[in-house]
């Protein structure tokens, strides 16, 4: 069956549960408190379970949860003291990547990732043949998507599906300023017999493929940036997650890194395709294309730098070398804006891309400086480029309403056949003096 990607908001619905009193036998249900990684349950227990797991270093679960526990303590602490024996909650074994913790940064991941593959084994083990298993998660760096991947192919779940609903409110504290998900991605796993090995010359084909169908769906879908993305990334997994391990022929085992860099890969060249739908994306530079990219999936935010190079990488771009318009700051980047720059600055520069001449024809057009503008255009060789305005049109599109980028785009484009049809008779007329 096709999946449909529809961006749902949820609402609450347990209200519109009732009991029929006499007619059934309540069901009361039992609420227990214990590890993830040690359920108290045997083999082959349950149909189907549901779990949110965290989402590896975006909150900081027990740390917020001292404000509340404090309270709790002092007014049930004697009627249920095995919860509160401790004066915070616990958190050695809280499944989070914390980077404070000895080993830094990448014993966090570690932790991450093993004590999460526990949790995932444990699923299996307690999961019926056959049975059914939800799992919500999200999360906008790739680091945070290879653990689970790692974790999920390790635990001998399959996955089967997986569905992206928006989730998220725009306006939260967490999305302002930032790259942040509105979606969150609910992955459907099945307890399945796995083969035991698949090639990944062979299996690279297929996901491409299961990719591909996928993009056209959520494109379609209207999700866009960010979420886009991680949308692509189940369908990949059920296809890989049919194996108990990925090789290549020379030997070598696909973990996640590799599997995000292909879906990566394909995402890039089908976005590209879609943005520029008039053909044009062969003739533009690698600079242009990233640009336009980043616009796509990130507007005007901030972003971890090991996504921006991975997106960078995807187009033969060196992330680390000194661009006009890429800024990096500690371990974000960030691409500037025609309003972040100045005309004298890319004046100056001895090489320009395209961008940086659509933001000096667009600082000029907020200037009003309409004879230079004309100038810039036909010394750069762009004024009588049909791409050079279709890429300005891409950009825009791609912008959120209200953005000041794309309101300079706007009113450069409404005039843009003028400036066009006028830059062609002065070229005329200079020829019949040359």
């Amino acid at each position: 069956m096709t999946q449909k990607f529809l961006p749902v908001k949820l609402s609450i619905i347990f209200n519109a549960v009732e009991f029929k009193v006499g007619a059934k036998k309540i069901l009361v249900p039992t609420v227990l408190q214990s590890s993830a990684t040690e359920l108290p349950y045997p083999d082959n227990y349950f149909d189907a379970i549901f779990t949110d797991p965290p989402y590896y270093d975006n909150v900081p679960y027990s740390y917020l949860s001292d404000f509340f526990y404090v309270w709790l303590k002092r007014s049930l602490g004697d009627l249920y003291p095995e919860l509160f024996s401790t004066p915070l909650t616990p958190k050695s074994k809280e499944i989070v990547a914390y980077s404070h913790i000895e080993g830094g940064y990448e014993a966090g991941k570690k932790f991450f990732e093993d004590m999460l593959k526990k949790a995932f084994q444990e699923i299996h083990r307690v999961l019926k043949p056959n049975g059914i298993v939800v799992i919500v998660y999200t999360h906008k760096s790739t680091t945070g998507w290879e653990t689970l991947i790692n974790s999920l192919l390790d635990s001998g779940l399959v996955i089967t599906a997986s569905w992206p609903i928006d989730t998220e409110m725009k306006s939260r504290l967490r999305a302002q300023d930032s790259a942040a998900l509105a979606s969150s991605i609910y992955i459907v796993c099945r307890k399945l017999e796995r083969e035991e090995l698949g090639w990944f010359e062979e299996v690279k084909k297929e996901v491409i493929k299961e990719v591909e169908r996928t993009a056209e769906e959520v494109w379609k879908a209207e999700i866009r940036g960010a979420d886009f993305f991680v949308s692509c990334i189940g369908p990949a997994l059920k296809v890989f997650g049919r194996y108990n391990k990925v090789m290549t022929y020379e030997g070598e085992l696909i973990r996640a890194d590799r599997i995000l860099e292909l879906i990566r890969e394909t995402i890039t060249d089908y976005v590209i395709k879609q943005i520029f739908h008039n053909g044009i994306a062969q003739v533009l530079s690698a600079l242009t294309r990233f640009y336009v990219l980043w616009r796509w999936a990130y507007g005007s935010s901030a972003v971890n730098y090991d996504d921006a190079r991975k997106l960078a990488q995807g187009l033969g771009i060196e992330l680390g070398k000194s661009r006009n318009f890429i800024r990096i700051e500690k371990d974000k980047v960030r691409l500037l804006g025609p309003t972040d720059r100045k005309i004298e600055e890319i004046e100056s520069q001895r090489e320009k891309d395209m961008i940086d001449v659509i933001h000096w024809v667009l600082l000029l057009w907020s200037k009003n400086q309409r004879e230079k503008l004309k100038e810039v255009l036909s010394t750069t060789g762009y004024g009588d480029k049909d791409y050079f305005y279709r890429t300005c049109q891409a950009i825009s599109e791609v912008l959120p309403p209200g953005n000041d980028e794309k309101r300079l785009l706007e009113g450069f484009l409404a005039e843009s056949k003028r400036v066009m049809a006028k830059l062609r008779i002065e070229t005329k007329q200079r020829g019949l003096f040359e």
